[in-house]
């Protein structure tokens, strides 16, 4: 898969050169190239923002540099997928994650400041899909640090990724319910033990005791998730 990033705090990244990802890259699994949207500036302060159209506080990102940057970065893509992350976008799931890691080229556009001219996002409509994606409902000062989070979960779905592939498939969400307690050797630590069924060598037993787990885990912390799962039943 391949992965363009366009920021202009390009640093931000650094973190995704490091463990799986970074081996997938150096693997040629994955090629991810981050990108100073200043460098599609053409004045010498690499202005990227100016004041909004009606007024308003903050300043909004410049329609040029991205249109630049985006036709520089998808040139030869037949059908990109461009993603800015924003708070008035799509909730970012698993499903989301899942859907995006079959695609062959993504671009993460990052927005700052008041967010971005809005015809910018028209524009990349031209070139490919467009999607606006969330992580939740809170806002952050831009869009680098859920580019990470998006690329972190997109990317270790990719296969040849994550070694084991079956670990993927017992995790939260995967299913729809949050996952089983995991427990390691000793088997008592600080007079805490582990239950005994995962002792027990019955796989039958573990399974169900794992499965219930799930249900009462997702019951207590996120009840949304087993209403929605009723709702789509």
């Amino acid at each position: 898969m391949r992965i363009d990033v366009l920021s202009i705090f390009p640093s931000y990244f650094d973190g995704l050169t490091l463990s799986l990802l970074g081996k997938a890259q150096d693997a040629g699994i994955l090629d991810l190239s981050v990108r100073d949207l200043r460098d599609w500036t053409h004045d010498r302060h690499r202005t990227v923002d100016d004041t909004p159209y009606g007024g308003g506080a903050g300043m909004v990102m410049k329609p040029e540099p991205w249109g630049l940057a985006l036709d520089e970065v998808t040139a030869g893509s037949e059908h990109p997928t461009i993603i800015f992350p924003s708070p008035a976008g799509e909730v970012f799931t698993q499903k989301t994650a899942r859907e995006l890691s079959v695609r062959d080229h993504l671009v993460f556009g990052c927005g700052r400041y008041e967010g971005i001219d809005e015809r910018v996002f028209e524009y990349a409509a031209s070139l490919g899909e467009v999607r606006l994606i969330s992580l939740g409902d809170y806002v952050l000062n831009g869009g680098e640090v859920a580019t990470m989070a998006m690329v972190e979960a997109i990317g270790r779905l990719i296969p040849g990724v994550v070694g084991n592939p079956d670990s993927l498939v017992e995790e939260s969400h995967e299913d729809g319910l949050l996952e089983y307690p995991s427990y390691t050797k000793p088997s008592v630590w600080r007079e805490r033990a582990v239950p005994d069924v995962l002792l027990s060598g019955n796989h039958g037993a573990i399974a169900a005791w794992r499965r219930e787990q799930q249900l009462e885990r997702t019951r207590r912390r996120r009840p949304d998730l087993l209403r929605a799962a009723d709702a789509d039943a």
